[in-house]
C-alpha cells in the first residue's frame, strides 16, 4: 500500500555525488581508463535530468578533486579535454532546460581555454531559475574552508571584524555554495566508503549513501534507489521507488 504522506518537501534539497569507478569499469571491459571517463558523461546527463524532474534544488558533482593532479599526466590531459568538450555540448542543454551551471574549485590551475569555457558556460546560464548544477573541479573541502578562513582573517587584519565575532554562520557565508542549502544526501559509487575531502563543511549533516555500482552504470533508477533510501532514513516510513517515480512524473 502506497503511503500518501510523501511530498516533494521530503526529498533531499541538495544532492552531492562522488562519481567513482570510471577507470575500474573500463578496466573490467579491457578498455583504457579514458573509455570509462567518456562513458561517465552519459551517467552525468541521466543524473542531472532525473534530479531536475524530481525538483531537487541543487546537485553537486565531484568531477576532479585537487588530489587528481597526482594521476598520470596523460589521463589528466584527457580529463581536461573531456571537460572542455562536455562544457561546450552540455551547457546548451542545461540552458534550454532552465538549469544553472556553476563550477566550484580552484580553477587557477586550468589553462586559459578551459577557464574561458567555464566563464562562458556560467554566464550563459546565470539567470536561469531551475536546479543549480555545481561541477566541483580542482576542488577540495579543506581548500574551501582554508579560503574562507583567509577571507575572514583579512577582514580581521583590516579591522573590519573582531576575531570574537567569527561564527559558524559567518564561515558558511564565505564558503563556495553559501547561497544553497547544505547537502542532505551524498552518494558515492563504486563501493568506496569515504568522502575523499569533498564538501567537508557542507556535508556535516548529510546522509551518506554508498553503492557498489560503477559510475558509468549509474542511471535514473540508481538515483531513485538512493533517494528512496534517503526518505526512509529521514522519515522512518516505508517509502517505495514507485512513489518517487510518481513524484517525478508529476513535476
Amino acid at each position: 500500500m502506497q503511503n500518501p504522506q510523501l511530498s516533494p518537501e521530503q526529498l533531499p534539497q541538495h544532492i552531492a555525488i562522488i562519481m567513482d569507478g570510471n577507470g575500474r569499469w573500463a578496466k573490467a571491459q579491457g578498455k583504457p581508463r579514458v573509455f570509462g571517463h567518456k562513458n561517465g558523461v552519459a551517467a552525468v546527463r541521466k543524473t542531472i535530468s532525473a534530479s531536475a524532474k524530481l525538483g531537487i534544488k541543487a546537485i553537486t558533482l565531484f568531477a576532479f578533486s585537487s588530489e587528481n593532479w597526482r594521476r598520470p599526466e596523460e589521463e589528466v590531459g584527457v580529463l581536461m579535454e573531456l571537460f572542455i568538450t562536455v562544457l561546450t555540448t552540455e551547457v546548451k542543454k542545461l540552458h534550454k532546460n532552465n538549469l544553472r551551471l556553476r563550477v566550484i574549485g580552484d580553477t587557477a590551475r586550468f589553462n586559459d581555454r578551459l577557464r574561458s569555457k567555464i566563464a562562458q558556460a556560467e554566464a550563459l546560464t546565470e539567470n536561469n531559475t531551475g536546479m543549480v548544477v555545481n561541477i566541483a573541479a580542482n576542488y577540495g573541502g579543506k581548500w574551501d574552508i582554508t579560503e574562507a578562513t583567509k577571507a575572514l582573517a583579512a577582514k580581521v587584519a583590516a579591522g573590519e571584524l573582531q576575531a570574537s565575532e567569527i561564527t559558524e554562520e559567518l564561515i558558511t557565508q564565505h564558503l563556495t555554495m553559501s547561497d544553497l542549502p547544505e547537502v542532505d544526501l551524498m552518494i558515492r559509487t563504486s563501493g568506496e566508503c569515504r568522502i575523499s575531502n569533498f564538501m567537508l563543511w557542507q556535508m556535516a549533516y548529510a546522509e551518506l549513501y554508498f553503492t557498489p555500482i560503477y559510475w558509468p552504470e549509474f542511471d535514473e533508477n540508481s538515483l531513485i534507489e538512493a533517494v528512496t533510501w534517503f526518505v526512509n532514513r529521514e522519515r522512518r516510513f516505508g517509502c517505495t521507488g514507485e512513489q518517487i517515480k510518481a513524484l517525478m512524473e508529476s513535476e
